[in-house]
């Protein structure tokens, strides 16, 4: 790959056969981090792609499954008709899944922490604004600075990538993850992960990424979330900093 891109991927190393299956063999992103802490955030304004919703309309047939994960995460969700048909549409339930989460606010989700305890989190819903994000963020890497401004600068290049890309610019990334790994040496890194739902664009024209998704544009809005990203750590850095300056006054007042 000659894309700007090339240095926020994982690097590939060929094929692997284990049976009668194939794999990909992908550089180990986690590799000489000691007891790692991962987050994964889900980009763009919409985690579906524009014939994920045309085929779900098509075939409008209702979900018992999707009706009861709706539910579960709030019940008063679905419609007087929903609950009395025990179901919700494909469609319904996509477009629902992404309005109540910071992929509509923010152009982004966290879907999930990793710490260095080895605990997972995922219930990141009620984060819709970016003093919510910049609180996660800060309990992320533990407030401290030196992580939070190699996140930042990694953001920072990676934008800068973003916008000389052939490649963004003519596909539309739809689900794919950014994952932020760091550990307690103050290792941090980025990359952009998960391709299984990005797909070129029409040869005559290109996305801008930036702007709100309507239906038939295949925006995606991934600028959005990035935006959304490197203003919330700018906001971190700032929050862990002014902590740190207050606790060496006091540690000065003492003495």
């Amino acid at each position: 790959m000659g894309d700007t891109l090339r240095p926020f991927v994982p690097q590939y190393h060929g094929l692997v056969s284990r049976g009668e299956n194939c794999y990909i063999r992908l550089e180990d992103l986690l590799s000489g981090l000691k007891r790692p802490v991962i987050m994964d955030c889900k980009m763009g304004v919409r985690t579906y792609q524009e014939e994920e919703l045309t085929r779900a309309r098509t075939r409008a047939a209702l979900r018992s499954d999707m009706y009861h994960k709706m539910v579960k995460i709030d019940p008063s969700a679905p419609s007087e008709e929903e609950h009395a048909a025990r179901g919700v549409t494909k469609w319904r339930y996509l477009q629902w899944r992404d309005s109540t989460s910071s992929t509509c606010t923010l152009g982004f989700r966290i879907e999930g922490m990793m710490m260095d305890d080895g605990s997972i989190q995922r219930d990141f819903r009620k984060i819709l604004t970016l003093a919510q994000l910049t609180e996660a963020l800060l309990y992320f890497t533990r407030r401290q600075l030196g992580i939070l401004k190699a996140y930042h600068s990694r953001l920072l290049a990676l934008s800068d990538a973003l916008m000389n890309s052939q490649f963004f610019r003519t596909h539309e990334m739809i689900g794919s993850s950014l994952l932020f790994v760091h550990d307690h040496s103050s290792k941090a890194n980025v990359w952009m992960i998960d391709f299984g739902k990005t797909t070129p664009v029409p040869s005559v024209s290109e996305l801008r990424h930036n702007v709100p998704w309507a239906e038939g544009s295949r925006e995606d809005g991934y600028l959005i979330g990035l935006t959304s990203l490197i203003a919330s750590f700018n906001q971190a850095i700032d929050v862990a900093s002014w902590q740190q300056e207050g606790s060496c006054e006091e540690a000065q007042t003492v003495i």
